[in-house]
């Protein structure tokens, strides 16, 4: 049986959306409500979000001396697929006007990924973009990136007073294997 996206997959799940994932083998994360995380000075309650992963894929523990400090909200990982980190930054790093921020406000794609780009992958960005994409879920949109080498898939959006980047990345072999998955988890992420 072939997944379909169904709307409300997306916004909390209906029942027959969990039926389908537990049939695909495919499950949702959501960021819980009450989870700590990005306060201090200026900082606003993170806006949950959520993606969908395999099953196999796990959430690994993130410490504040993770490159990426306290930035990085969430990791999870498949020993033989691959591994995903979410960034939550705040948006007055990068621009001291917008509380309400939309990813349109902060730049257009190609901005976006050359600013946040090597925030991902610790490198320059130039000449590793190998497709972007535009997308808009439910009134958000959404940036999308494909980068090589390293593999990687880049999810951008903005929220409140955050900037959120969701990252997917592989080696080669796992990349040559579960590229299409990989895709998938990447254009899954959802700020809710």
């Amino acid at each position: 049986m072939a997944w379909r996206p169904l709307r409300a997959c997306w916004q909390g799940g209906s029942q027959d959306c969990q039926n389908l994932m537990r049939m695909t083998g495919w499950r949702t994360y959501r960021r819980p409500d009450d989870k700590s995380g990005g306060h201090g000075v200026g900082w606003s309650p993170i806006i949950p979000y959520s993606f969908r992963v395999p099953d196999g894929w796990d959430e690994v523990p993130v410490s504040i001396a993770d490159l990426g400090g306290t930035e990085i909200d969430l990791r999870f990982a498949n020993p033989k697929e691959g591994r995903l980190f979410v960034i939550v930054a705040p948006v007055r790093r990068f621009a001291d006007d917008l509380d309400d921020a939309t990813i349109e406000k902060i730049g257009n794609p190609d901005k976006v990924i050359n600013a946040f780009g090597p925030e991902v992958i610790g490198e320059n960005v130039e000449g590793k973009v190998l497709s972007s994409a535009t997308a808009e879920y439910s009134g958000r949109t959404y940036y999308q990136f494909e980068l090589e080498p390293p593999h990687v898939f880049i999810t951008a959006t903005a929220a409140g007073n955050r900037l959120y980047l969701f990252s997917v990345t592989a080696n080669g072999l796992q990349w040559k294997r579960h590229y299409k998955d990989l895709k998938q988890i990447a254009e899954s992420f959802r700020v809710v």
